[in-house]
């Protein structure tokens, strides 16, 4: 699978979180060396009731589950939305090698937008790649929240 392929299996999960009415964010954890999605998350903030249930958070635990350790070396986060505060702090303490993001956040990005966390002088620094399919990530939103307002 290239860039596009992860990304695109991060849309469907954010697809998914749409449905059941959390806002539509995906999450995938690749493994560099095999290719193997072994984490993916989609925002439960809602139907959960946890704060912490961002896509992110849920891909690299199940990741994380799957490895049978904290330590995330050698992977690449692909997320729809540009990570905020709380999900760059779990990529940077999980050690995640690569973080690819859709749509800038210009309201609770911590990678470019608001905050450039992982130009801080942090244990770890992950390599990133920003705007990968910003256009149809960012649209996945604004046509959430425009059915919001239009129901409201």
């Amino acid at each position: 699978m290239d860039d596009f392929e992860y990304m695109r299996e991060a849309m469907r999960l954010a697809d998914i979180a749409a449905a059941m009415g959390e806002i539509p964010v995906g999450a995938v954890v690749a493994d560099r060396l095999t290719g193997e999605i072994i984490g993916r998350g989609y925002n439960r903030r809602e139907c959960d009731s946890r704060p912490t249930a961002h896509a992110e958070i849920l891909a690299i635990e199940e990741a994380a589950r799957f490895r049978g350790s904290w330590r995330l070396t050698d992977t690449t986060l692909y997320v729809t939305l540009e990570p905020c505060p709380m999900c760059s702090g779990a990529i940077i303490n999980a050690r995640i090698t690569r973080v690819v993001f859709g749509a800038y956040d210009p309201k609770a990005g911590a990678v470019c937008s608001v905050e450039q966390m992982f130009r801080l002088p942090y244990n770890h620094v992950p390599r990133v790649t920003a705007g990968l399919l910003e256009i149809p990530c960012a649209a996945q939103l604004s046509s959430f929240f425009r059915n919001i307002r239009d129901k409201t």
